[in-house]
Order: C-alpha cells, then structure tokens, then sequence
C-alpha cells in the first residue's frame, strides 16, 4: 500500500479536529464553574468522546482491512522505530482515555448526559472509583497531548527538513 485510502484520512482529521475541540472543553475543568456550567460542559465532554470512541472504531478496523503505507525506505531505523512506537501510544492513550472516561462517567455524583438524552453516570456514586480512574484519565490526557505534539513536530520535520512524502501523504486527498 503506497497511501492511505481517502476515508482513513478523513478519520484521521475528523478524529484530530473532534480531540482538539474535546481538549478544549476538557481543560474547562480546573477552574472554577458554576454546577450547571460544569454539568454542560460534562456532558459537551462526554457526548464528544463517544463520538471520538465510534470514529477511533472505525478507524481500526479500517486500519485492519486496509493497512498503512510502508514508512520510506530511506528513514532511519530509530525513526522507523519511534514512529511505530508513537501510533502505537497514541492509539493506546485514545483507548485508555475513552475506557477510564466512560468507567469514571459511570461513577460520578452528577449526571453526565450524552447527546441529551443518555445519562452515563448510571452505576451507584462511589467517590473513591471515580477518583482513582479520572486521575488515570487526567494522566493520559497529559501523555496524550505531550504524543500529539511530538506527532505535529514529526510531521513538520518530515515535510520541511527531510521532504518525503510521509507528512503530504495525510494532506492529500487526490490521485497523482
């Protein structure tokens, strides 16, 4: 396989742009937030990590059926090797981050209503649980954003420094 089909780069963006904005509202959190501005951003959170589960779901099974291009062959083998390492990460934290945000959700005091409709926080409240497995979630939010940064700057190296055709490739949406 030489690129990617066009519906795995549409995931891909889709996915990209969906954690940014989830990123976004997320960091909301810290601060301080009236009850019913931090139930709606809860659930604004919520309803868009699902979204982001069925695309990642999506997006494997898609990469299972269809593979990945082969990384050029003039890339070193540490590059070669971090590279694998970094998709591998980040496909781990994207799991790890939906999986604790749904048991966490699952554990809260408050509702979490997603798509406005679906209240995620159906088991009994147990603060202890919902504690321990937000931290493991704030975690991988950390380790995340520090992986999709390195990502960035990956991709810019390979397109301005060593100009293959790794990071054009994920841009392209066209034959030629």
């Amino acid at each position: 396989m030489q690129d990617y089909k066009i519906i795995q780069k549409t995931i891909h963006w889709l996915m990209a742009l969906a954690i940014m904005l989830d990123l976004n509202v997320a960091q909301k959190f810290g601060g301080e937030m009236e009850l019913w501005d931090r139930l709606e951003s809860r659930a604004d959170h919520a309803t868009m990590g699902l979204i982001i589960t069925f695309l990642f779901l999506l997006r494997i099974l898609l990469r299972y059926r269809y593979g990945a291009p082969s990384l050029p062959s003039s890339m070193p083998k540490w590059q070669v090797t971090a590279a694998q390492i970094g998709h591998y990460g980040l496909y781990f934290l994207m799991g790890a981050l939906m999986l604790t945000g749904i048991i966490s959700a699952n554990f809260a005091s408050d509702p979490i209503m997603v798509f406005s409709s679906y209240d995620l926080a159906f088991a009994n409240h147990n603060d202890d649980l919902f504690l321990i497995v937000r931290g493991i979630h704030e975690f991988c939010t950390n380790a995340i954003i520090a992986l999709i940064a390195v990502h960035i700057l990956a991709a810019l190296y390979h397109h301005f420094i060593v100009k293959d055709v790794t990071t054009i490739n994920m841009l392209k949406f066209w034959k030629g």
